[in-house]
């Protein structure tokens, strides 16, 4: 019961670890398999706590082992497939606003306004500001960038 406990316990570590700080090992290769640090440390747990288990419930040794295995490598298969599966559905990142054309929707000038951007598959408007006073249907450029906000100027 030792060696089950001990095993689960440096599983939820490994699991605990790879949430605060993020995949410990990346990802270790069987062959072509590989397996996230994550799906590991859910597979130690499980075969820590599926050993006591049976230990609890006075199986025989051999069994004890083959239930803690077989339940831990199912659970460590099925963890990587759903690792798998949000990683590559994973968003790309935005594309590069600067050199973006637009057209204001709103008088702009250093006080702020507002731009409908064309060609940008994220926000089509944003809060926008220049250094000259704009007005409504002026066609401007996306010069600069500050966090949702941009930076306009006459195209």
């Amino acid at each position: 019961m030792l060696l089950f406990s001990v095993i689960g316990g440096i599983g939820l570590l490994l699991l605990v670890v790879s949430l605060v700080l993020g995949e410990v090992f990346g990802e270790v290769s069987f062959g072509d398999v590989g397996l996230s640090g994550s799906a590991i440390g859910i597979g130690a747990v499980v075969f820590g706590a599926s050993g006591v288990i049976a230990v609890a419930n006075d199986l025989a040794t051999v069994w004890t082992y083959v239930f803690a295995v077989v339940f831990a490598a199912v659970s460590t298969a099925v963890a990587q497939v759903m690792i798998n599966r949000l990683a590559d559905s994973e968003d790309a990142p935005p594309p590069p606003l600067e050199g973006a054309f637009g057209v204001l929707t709103a008088t702009t000038g250093p006080e702020g306004g507002e731009v409908r951007l064309e060609g940008v598959r994220d926000l089509e408007s944003r809060l926008a500001w220049s250094d000259e006073v704009l007005e409504p249907g002026q066609r401007v450029v996306v010069t600069g960038v500050s966090g949702s906000r941009v930076r306009v100027t006459k195209a």
